[in-house]
């Protein structure tokens, strides 16, 4: 039996959740600037909840971003510290795919486009595609590259435009200045939901089958914004 534990601190919420042979249960909460004091308590809660000790996971997946700098520093730092205590590796999941992910999960959608608010008037974007396998597996499927970018500037390719798209995130309060074709295109929108540990975990399992996961020594954020970090 495969055994998983996701965290997530990308946003102002904080969630962890795991997995088990399949079987997901997850803890959320509002917790702006607290992300340090309840993950580790939300992880010992979840454990014991299910009988389980950190001992008995295989792996350990954590939300890589984009997202606030803060936040993904300290799921990267909480993941890798324990990675390297439990000798087990680690998988990062972008933050845009568990959006995807979840606006298919809850509104059974298949075309899927994640903003989140980057400040200094830009957004966090990508493109999705979302399906259930012929043996009944999501799968979450990258059509555009992840990227920082102007709202104004962000484009579909002509032969995605025909989709009926969701658009989900904090990045939709910029909305009115997306390019108007692309406005065109979005046929939902969905501006409170958060990236989540409970998406995150399902997309680790797959990567965790597929042979994706990696040192504990690999883990690492993912800014897109790498010179704004660095500064």
């Amino acid at each position: 039996m495969t055994t998983l534990l996701a965290i997530d601190a990308s946003s102002s919420a904080c969630s962890v959740a795991l997995w088990q042979d399949g079987v997901v249960t997850a803890e959320r909460c509002e917790a702006p600037r607290q992300h340090t004091q309840l993950m580790m308590p939300m992880i010992e809660t979840l454990l014991a909840d299910a009988q389980l000790t950190l001992k008995d996971l295989d792996a350990l997946a954590y939300g890589h971003g984009p997202g606030s700098f803060t936040g993904l520093r300290i799921a990267a730092g909480t993941i890798q510290g324990l990675a390297f205590g439990l000798e087990v590796p680690v998988i990062g999941v972008s933050t845009l795919a568990a959006l995807a992910l979840q606006a298919h999960r809850h509104h059974h959608a298949r075309f899927v486009l994640p903003m989140l608010d980057a400040r200094m008037g830009e957004l966090y974007t990508g493109a999705y595609r979302v399906a259930t396998s012929a043996e009944g597996e999501v799968e979450v499927s990258q059509l555009l590259p992840e990227q920082v970018v102007a709202p104004g500037l962000v484009e579909l390719p002509q032969e995605l435009r025909e989709h009926d798209w969701l658009a989900i995130g904090s990045g939709l309060v910029m909305h009115d200045a997306l390019p108007e074709a692309l406005r065109a295109s979005i046929v939902q929108r969905l501006e409170a939901p958060q990236p989540d540990a409970e998406d995150m975990v399902i997309l680790a399992a797959q990567a965790f089958a597929r042979g994706e996961a990696v040192a504990a020594v690999e883990a690492q954020p993912v800014y897109l914004r790498n010179e704004v970090a660095w500064r």
